[in-house]
Parts: structure tokens; sequence; C-alpha cells
């Protein structure tokens, strides 16, 4: 008998259930045509599946199951991708505590099974079937799901697969790339990057500690666990992010910026952010994601009274002046700067802005990264806008009193500027700038709005109730009472599933 025979097919050939010669063709012609060795026996009738299945059962000490006795509504839907499913020939029958029961036609695909546990996080244990019930269970049972979320949006119709994401030259650095060219890893991370699109997340976290591995996305300003991956795959995870945002792989004593471009469709493209910093047990790394169509969603989007509105506006069209938006890291003034500009991008305007980083691409518009390695700061970029003959100047931050110089000469002499400022409110971005040395009257003559925001969390669209408010409970909360009587307010309550305890949360909307 062949000693490359694999441990099935020797077993049917010893059992007299198949001569060896058509063994071996058949090993040949199912690795030719990519698909198990066993549903090419069945598909060719060279043996009936419930021979090979008892051959199994029998050779790797495997249950044996009869699919007809199955209820497919045990079935776990969400732990084992589809594309595992049907890739390994595999279905999910049902879980247990930590543990998670395979069927399978051939239980020598170990490397199947290593596949699934790296992607669910679970243990596994065969149980063999019959190999065409298995193919009728699995084409069942990707019809429902593909089926349940076929009217999903266009994000939630992408594959791992479909993915275009922009990585360095495969020329540069080929030894230590194929350090983090493990195709799970890949496939990990992409699905990691796909999910917190999905889900509308602005932050991954992708943590190490001494026993622990973990991810988490920041949705509506709050942390929530994702998964737990195992710990001693942490540094392939690493390496690939790196790679993708064209980092240093071999440089883990300094933490390191990069970007990264996801293609998800011919016309939608998901830049993150990408920024690594080296802990007790690893290196940290966090990806800002950043959504071009943030900056198309118009002023309408943003959430403003219709008096704020009308002043943003206003100040936008002016001819010159300074508008300065203040608020705490992640209150969403670049979306405001962004929406502005948005508006502001024609074909009669010459834009350009200086930013560290440049969050969001925006054709039309001339965006500068500033670099201070080289000495390109926010100040020098600036100086170079004023001999560009510019019409509106974006600065990313107003740190220094150059900077802010700068700025102020420029809406003076006919440019319109914009800005932000970590302050907290409006009146204390006037003190602030007067701290950093600019006279009151250059203040007087250049500044045009401050906008102070915050990021609020919102109700869920889905599960609001709208409730009549009386009117004197209005006034009680600080409405006045000819406010309260003009206009319907209501009070809405939602009630949110999250990880945690399930809390409501309500607030008064205008």
């Amino acid at each position: 008998m062949s000693a490359t025979m694999g441990g099935l097919a020797r077993r049917l050939v010893s059992d007299n259930l198949i001569e060896e010669s058509k063994a071996m063709a058949a090993i040949s012609l199912a690795a030719k045509d990519d698909i198990p060795f066993v549903t090419h026996l069945v598909s060719e009738n060279l043996l009936d599946s419930k021979s090979i299945a008892v051959a199994a059962a029998e050779e790797f000490g495997a249950p044996l199951l009869d699919l007809d006795a199955y209820d497919f509504e045990h079935a776990p839907d969400d732990l084992v991708d589809i594309k595992l499913i049907k890739k390994h020939n595999i279905f999910p029958l049902f879980r247990r505590a930590n543990r998670l029961y395979l069927a399978v036609s051939d239980p020598a695909n170990i490397s199947a099974f290593d596949e699934i546990k790296f992607h669910t996080g679970i243990n596994n244990d065969v149980v063999v079937v019959e190999e065409d019930k298995l193919s009728q269970a699995i084409a069942a049972f990707v019809e429902r799901m593909e089926g349940a979320d076929g009217d999903i949006g266009e994000i939630d119709d992408i594959s791992l697969d479909d993915l275009d994401v922009e990585t360095v030259n495969p020329d540069e650095q080929e030894e230590e790339h194929s350090a983090a060219d493990d195709t799970p890893v890949v496939r990990f991370v992409n699905k990691v990057l796909l999910d917190a699109i999905r889900t509308g997340a602005s932050d991954i976290h992708i943590e190490p500690y001494e026993k622990a591995y973990r991810v988490r996305f920041r949705t509506d300003g709050v942390l929530h666990e994702l998964t737990r991956p195992p710990i001693n795959i942490a540094n392939r995870i690493a390496s690939r992010v790196k790679i993708m945002s064209q980092m240093d792989i071999s440089e883990r004593r300094i933490p390191q910026d990069g970007r990264i471009k996801m293609k998800v469709s011919k016309t939608r493209a998901i830049d993150f952010r990408v920024n690594t910093l080296p802990t007790l047990w690893g290196e940290k790394i966090v990806l800002r994601i950043l959504d071009p169509s943030s900056a198309q969603m118009g002023i309408d989007a943003l959430g403003y009274e219709d008096t704020q509105k009308d002043q943003y506006m206003k100040a936008l069209h002016q001819h010159q002046g300074l508008i300065l938006v203040t608020g705490p890291t992640g209150s969403g003034k670049t979306v405001s700067l962004y929406t502005g500009l948005n508006i502001l991008n024609t074909n009669e305007r010459n834009i350009s802005t200086a930013e560290d980083p440049v969050e969001i691409n925006l054709e039309g518009i001339n965006q500068v990264p500033v670099n201070n390695k080289i000495g390109l700061d926010f100040s020098a970029a600036l100086r170079a806008f004023l001999r560009q003959d510019p019409d509106v100047v974006m600065v990313g931050e107003i740190r220094d009193l150059e900077t802010a110089e700068i700025s102020i000469k420029a809406a003076q002499t006919g440019h319109m500027v914009m800005s932000t400022l970590h302050t907290n409110s409006a009146p204390e971005t006037l003190t602030r700038l007067r701290n950093m040395g600019i006279p009151a009257f250059n203040l007087a003559t250049s500044v045009t709005l401050i906008i102070a925001q915050r990021l609020a969390r919102r109700l869920c669209s889905k599960c609001k109730e709208s409730v009549e408010i009386p009117e004197k409970v209005l006034i009680e909360e600080g409405f006045t009472k000819n406010c309260a009587r003009k206009r319907n307010y209501s009070r809405q309550l939602a009630v949110k599933p999250v990880m945690r305890d399930i809390r409501a949360e309500s607030e008064y909307m205008k």
C-alpha cells in the first residue's frame, strides 16, 4: 500500500471498499479539482456516503450521526463564517460550553479544524456524517443565511475576499513580510476592519496584556469588547496591521504612525489612521476610522439649531475672517470644518489645508500633511499658502503663537481662515489666544465666528418612543414658558441592549 495515502483512504482500501489504484487516482483528481477526497468519491459514484461515513468513524474514533435526525434549528448561525463552511465542507451542529461540534465527512482535515478554532476562539469536536446529507445541509444553511442578509446595505454585501487594501510594495521588506503572511491572520484583521465599518465604530483598539489579547470598538463614544484572539498570535496581528499601514515591522521600540486605505466597493473607500504604541506586553494598536462620506453629509446633519446653522453659513460666505471650532478631542471638530470646506469647494475658489494628519481626502482641495521632522509645521505651511493665491485656508490646529499670528494676518488680508482650538467654551477661545500673545484689537478685527461643540450620543432610531411632556415639566427643566408653548417638545426614551447591563437612556429632543 502506498505510503502517501492518507488515513481515510488507507482505511477504505484495507476494508476492501475501493481498490488502491482507484483510491490513488481519486486523491489526485480531487486535489486537481480542489475538492475534498470524500466529495470526489461520492460525486463519481466510486463509493456510497454511508460506507465512507462508517469507515471514517471507526478509523478516527469519532461519533457517527444521521443528519435526518438532526434539528437544524439548533445550528449556531453566527459562529462560523459561511465562507469557511463552504471552503472546508463543514457544518456547525451545536455548541456546548466552550466546545463547538462540527459535522464532517472527512475527519482527517485537521487544518480546517484549526482555522475554524482560530476564527471562533472555541475548541471543536468532530461528528462524522454522510457526505451527500452534509452537502444538502450546507446548501440549505447557506441559502437561508444569504437570503436573510440579502437586504443589508452595500457594506454588508462585502466579503473578506472582495476587499482591496493598499499595502507597501511587495518587493520591499520581503523577508520580514513573509512572517506575517498568514492567511488566517490576514482574514481576521480584514474582518475586524470590516466589522468596525459595519457597526459604525469610530476607533479600533488592539491591546496586548500579560495573559490576554483583546480587540475593542469605540461606538457612540463608548468602548465595547469585540473579541479576544489567542495571545500567541499577537505579534502576527501587529505585523499584519503594520504592513498594511506601511510601517517598519522590525521596529517595536518606538511609536509609529501609518495609514490604511480599504476599498469596500468601486465607489467607496475607507481610510484608517493607525498608531502603534510599545507597551509592557507588546504593541498596542489604535485605528481611527476616517469615512470621507462624513464630509458629504451636509450641514443639516451636524445637529445645529437653525440660528447656529445660519450663523455658520453666513460666516462661511464672508470674503475674509477667522472661523474657529473648539471642543475636546473627539467632539466632531474635524467633521464640522470639512462640512464647511465642502460647501466652499467650488471651481471659483482655491482652497488649501494644512493637517496633522490629513484625515479625509477631498477632491478639489489642496491638502498638505504636516511633517515636523523636515520643518513643515503649521506655520511653514501657512506661509507657503499665502504665496499660493488662496481664497480659503484651513489649519488643522492653532498650537503656538506663530501659527496664530499668521492665521490672524491672513484673515485680515482678504482670506477666509478656518481652524480648531482645544478649549472648553467659545469665550475661553479668546482668552486662550490672548494668553498666546495675540493683541485684543487683532482678535476684534479678524475673528468672525467661534463654535464650541460636543459630540452627544443619539437615541436608537429603531427603538425610541415619543412621550408628550407637560409644559410644567419643560419649564422646570429650564425651557422658557414661551418656548415650551410654541414648540412641540417630546421626551424620547430608548432602551439599548449592550454588552453590559441593559440601561435606559433619555434626552430632550427639540
